[in-house]
């Protein structure tokens, strides 16, 4: 065996944390120091750590350098659900205004885990894009916020951009949709058309969006003075497949609610499906209503009664919201209601 003992030991690598700590200052200012952000940095701390740098024998991280020079040329967008048509809309938004800045879009699906969310938001670090932008509802006490955070912080530090689709939950520029004032008015334009006996298919509270139009719905009922008891929810996955066990449970145990919410476009289509095998016509025997207005909303027979979303405004809004930068700021996305035959209402509303 080789007598290895005369060897040296191996090093640790310096970090830009150690660079910061010898310069005495931030690691955001020996970020924009060495990694040539547009953010403005004092000459006297860039002569600091640059000098450092040198003693230290730290060489930048190049994708760090590229991301702040601006030389990459994608977008890239993190979804919840590729199958979900609202994402494909909010896709082609992104898609309009990430070409017409000359980027280039890639897609990652982050299936509704917070854990793969932070995942994929590391490995696009290392993949430079100029621009993350996420969409989905947040969920509700994750572990890994904090960390996200970080991450997107050190990524918009370095120079990149950063924008959400979601709840004013991370302090990036959101574009916040109004879910429950949406399902409010939804409620209440339900009343005005005679229904007086509701059910709700919703998915877990812990999803803020299923949340949001859940507890909107409810208080939209509420001030109508409609009374708790009238009203039955069902928790399901927040997907078609969700909307058909929400509806099955729903007609089980005798007579059902004259019409029943579904906490999205996609939900209420599997409820549709459901009530149609079991006998029900929509729109007649019982009403639907969903949340979004995707395409195909208007393609159903009948056409279902929902919510409309901005969904492809959306989508480019974000994209130009990272790319101007700046402090961020949350748009209000307003949302309206959009009566079709799915509820045509009760005789003598």
């Amino acid at each position: 065996m080789d007598d290895a003992s005369h060897l040296p030991a191996r090093r640790r690598p310096v970090t830009l944390h150690d660079v910061a700590r010898e310069a005495g200052v931030s690691y955001a200012t020996a970020s924009r120091a060495l990694n040539g952000s547009d953010r403005s940095v004092r000459a006297d701390n860039v002569t600091r750590v640059r000098a450092a740098a040198a003693k230290l024998g730290y060489a930048p991280h190049l994708s760090a350098q590229a991301i702040a020079r601006g030389s990459t040329n994608t977008a890239a967008l993190v979804v919840s659900d590729i199958d979900d048509p609202y994402f494909s809309s909010i896709a082609a938004g992104v898609i309009e205004a990430a070409e017409a800045a000359g980027l280039i879009v890639t897609m990652a699906v982050a299936d509704r885990s917070p854990d793969l969310e932070l995942r994929i938001v590391r490995t696009l670090r290392g993949q430079r894009p100029r621009v993350i932008v996420i969409a989905g509802s947040r969920v509700e006490g994750s572990h890994t916020r904090g960390a996200l955070v970080d991450e997107l912080e050190t990524y918009r530090v370095a120079g990149g951009r950063v924008a959400m689709i979601s709840q004013e939950d991370l302090p990036f520029a959101t574009l916040a949709i109004d879910n429950h004032g949406g399902a409010k008015q939804l409620a209440l334009a339900l009343v005005d058309r005679g229904y007086r006996t509701f059910g709700v298919i919703h998915a877990a509270d812990a999803i803020r969006t299923s949340h949001d139009r859940r507890t909107g719905f409810l208080d939209g009922l509420r001030q109508a003075g409609i009374h708790a008891g009238a009203c039955r929810s069902i928790e399901v996955p927040f997907t078609r497949e969700g909307g058909v066990r929400g509806a099955r449970a729903i007609g089980e145990g005798g007579a059902g609610p004259d019409v029943v919410f579904a906490v999205n476009d996609m939900m209420a289509i599997g409820a549709m499906t459901a009530f149609r095998h079991a006998g029900l016509i929509p729109g007649r025997d019982i009403g639907v209503a969903g949340f979004d207005d995707i395409g195909s909303a208007v393609d159903l027979t009948p056409p279902l009664t929902t919510v409309r979303v901005p969904l492809h405004d959306v989508g480019l809004t974000a994209v130009r919201a990272a790319l101007a930068g700046g402090t961020p700021e949350v748009v209000h996305v307003p949302t309206e209601v959009v009566l079709r035959d799915s509820t045509p209402g009760l005789p003598g509303a």
